[in-house]
């Protein structure tokens, strides 16, 4: 199932909604980019109005490790000719749905990614910054490399190794599974509720909660909506 479809002109993500047959809960998730046209938060928030509860990944308190990894896509948007927006809860979140937040604080983000060897965790912090004055540069058509799209199996030989990657599962691992244990928490205490779970996470984060949502609890995928990410000019 194609969660981030990259073309050679656009990129597009895919709004999944899971149900049970016996249920009447329902879970819809938001793959998001984290730098995007200011279209698609704008598309994202008039959905998310439609839901009656958001699980919002946002790792909580400061860390100059953390800030130095988001650098990555903090970058992009500040060239106004890039046409590119950071994604920001004021921009996204309706007011009116309440929010809860799962994901996990920076120290332990931090923790997460001191158990990687000491050499990939130095790169990693040097290099973020590196790749987000290349994505300013280049603008919205670095978004368009192959390797940006997401699915729920690796397609190629490529996304299977970077599905195996230490460092995607220094900085998911933990995050996923607090996840999970939150949306189980719901099922439990809500699943016999006629609602609609918004679950605003990165694409990257997608893949373990459509499997985590289908294996520990029978949520299927129902259908989805294509929203566009961004289209270079």
């Amino acid at each position: 199932m194609q969660i981030i479809e990259v073309t050679g002109y656009a990129v597009r993500s895919a709004v999944i909604t899971m149900r049970r047959k016996d249920t009447p809960l329902e879970f819809v998730i938001f793959p998001m980019v984290h730098v995007a046209s200011p279209t698609f938060y704008s598309q994202v928030r008039t959905r998310l109005r439609d839901c009656d509860l958001i699980v919002l990944e946002g790792i909580t308190g400061r860390s100059a490790g953390v800030s130095a990894l988001t650098l990555a896509y903090r970058f992009a948007p500040r060239r106004r000719r890039n046409g590119l927006q950071e994604q920001r809860d004021d921009v996204l979140l309706p007011e009116s749905v309440p929010v809860i937040n799962p994901d996990v604080t920076a120290a332990e983000a931090m923790a997460d990614l001191r158990t990687l060897p000491r050499w990939m965790y130095v790169l990693l912090l040097v290099a973020a910054p590196v790749l987000g004055l290349v994505f300013a540069l280049r603008g919205p058509r670095a978004f368009l490399d192959e390797d940006m799209a997401v699915d729920d199996l690796p397609q190629t030989l490529r996304a299977e190794m970077l599905a195996d990657d230490p460092v995607e599962h220094a900085m998911t691992g933990r995050r996923d599974e607090r996840l999970l244990a939150a949306l189980g928490e719901i099922h439990t205490e809500r699943a016999d509720e006629p609602i609609r779970v918004a679950v605003v996470y990165g694409a990257g984060h997608v893949p373990a909660i459509v499997s985590g949502l289908m294996d520990r609890y029978g949520y299927r995928a129902r259908e989805a909506q294509w929203l566009t990410v961004l289209v270079p000019a």
